[in-house]
């Protein structure tokens, strides 16, 4: 099986409206595949179409046109569902069920006996983190504590490609520290992660590949460190103890300096020369470094660029029905 996600000219159109009839093209011609094993991040803004992309691969919606195969089977075939994971960006639950009354039914619908429900529930609530809430009512459950539930039951039959929909959506640092640990222990043990976000430090620090939507287009896919949108175009140096005469003798070398605390800056520099040689002469002045940082384009500037150069700024291009 060369690909676990192959997608092919995949279109979604919706008709809106109530008495004059438009129709809204949330997905138009998207391609791309996935391999085997990849952590593979689905970027886009607000809007640009990830959920609906995600929704059609899971059948919860039709497509228009185009077509899609996970695991090498049609996203038809309701037998490989038995084989994949997903969780929605809100999942909604019974509100009255415990976490381990909910997980429980879900292991049931897989078929496994009492003894492996049981097992297969304590693990996955012990891998995202909930202990004692587990014999809570969900209605008593935070947004954070309900997304984590939620990828729990999307690894509840050890899938072996999941969807995870903005998984880090309303949890903590500590949480998406712990959600970016479990997507790599899943990675390591040969399972295929398919996620959305729209914040890119995530893709990041996870992803193998990324692709990147704007208004249902995908317009680019790659490695982030091969995406020259995102490659490294100056530093912001963080420097205390900088006396002003040092700030002033220096200060042709810098883009911009911003005060940020009594003898505190940060300092913006050009990609070249190397950061080390000024801050090798701040040092010299008696000055500490406190941190560098790469400067990039950020995923919202990206958006914002794409979304200007289309024809139709609006996420969707619609059009009236003939």
């Amino acid at each position: 099986m060369e690909y676990a996600v192959e997608i092919k000219n995949l279109s979604k159109e919706y008709e809106t409206g109530f008495w004059k009839k438009t129709r809204v093209r949330a997905l138009d011609d998207v391609t791309l595949n996935v391999k085997p094993g990849q952590i593979f991040g689905f970027l886009g803004g607000n809007g640009a179409g990830k959920t609906t992309t995600i929704k059609t691969l899971m059948r919860l919606i039709f497509p228009t046109e185009g077509s899609a195969k996970i695991l090498g089977h049609d996203i038809s075939d309701v037998q490989m569902h038995r084989r994949i994971g997903y969780c929605p960006e809100n999942p909604y639950f019974y509100d009255y069920l415990t976490a381990e009354e909910l997980l429980s039914y879900f292991a049931s619908l897989m078929g496994y006996d009492r003894a492996e429900i049981r097992r297969r529930v304590s693990a996955r609530l012990d891998e995202v983190g909930i202990a004692g809430e587990r014999r809570l009512q969900l209605r008593k459950f935070s947004k954070g504590m309900l997304q984590r539930v939620g990828i729990a039951q999307a690894l509840i039959n050890d899938p072996e490609v999941v969807f995870l929909d903005e998984p880090m959506s309303g949890l903590d640092p500590l949480g998406r520290r712990e959600v970016r640990h479990l997507i790599l222990r899943l990675r390591d043990k040969g399972c295929t992660v398919f996620f959305s976000s729209h914040v890119l430090s995530d893709a990041e620090t996870l992803c193998s590949r990324v692709a990147i939507l704007t208004g249902g287009k995908l317009v680019t896919t790659g490695r982030i460190a091969d995406l020259r949108a995102f490659q490294v175009h100056g530093w912001e140096m963080i420097v205390a103890n900088v006396t002003p005469a040092s700030l002033e003798r220096h200060r042709g070398r810098v883009q911009r300096a911003t005060a940020i605390g009594e003898q505190r800056y940060s300092l913006e520099l050009p990609l070249a020369p190397p950061p080390d040689l000024l801050l090798r002469d701040l040092q010299a002045d008696g000055a500490h470094l406190v941190s560098l940082n790469p400067l990039r384009e950020t995923l919202e500037d990206f958006f914002v660029k794409k979304v200007a150069e289309q024809p139709n700024p609006r996420m969707a291009a619609s059009r009236e029905r003939p």
